[in-house]
């Protein structure tokens, strides 16, 4: 079951820049950056209540990132939801019929393990499914 908004992903052409305008506009700072390798980006962290957006800058020319920005421009990109269990989320929202990008979930930012659902099976809405990596002590 999806349990909150996690995150709303806003893909960004310069992160240092939209660091600051984002700072202005919500009144904090970010709090994280993290580069994901395996997505291509660099990420940068803003807590906004009991929700946090995400800012994604390309760092490479493929990326899902790069391609969303040279097609669409910067903007919105995601909607990302915590769940308490991904691997059954994921077996059951393909059961209800929706198109996943990821069989299985990867690692991702912010000590996250991830997925995403693909738009054309969500009215267009890419959907990013999160859940909190248990801490290695």
């Amino acid at each position: 079951m999806l349990k909150k908004i996690e995150h709303i992903g806003i893909a960004v052409k310069d992160l240092k820049t939209s660091n600051e305008l984002f700072k202005k506009l919500l009144g904090v700072p970010h709090y994280k950056t993290e580069q994901v390798a395996s997505e291509g980006v660099t990420t940068s962290f803003f807590d906004v209540g009991t929700h946090k957006i995400e800012l994604l800058e390309a760092t490479d020319a493929n990326s899902p990132i790069a391609k969303f920005i040279a097609k669409k421009g910067e903007g919105v990109h995601h909607i990302a939801f915590e769940v308490e269990d991904i691997e059954v989320e994921l077996t059951r929202l393909k059961a209800e019929g929706f198109e996943l990008i990821h069989e299985v979930a990867k690692e991702g930012a912010d000590n996250k393990r991830i997925a995403f659902l693909h738009p054309k099976s969500t009215n267009g809405v890419l959907i990013e499914l999160c859940q909190e990596r248990p801490n290695k002590d």
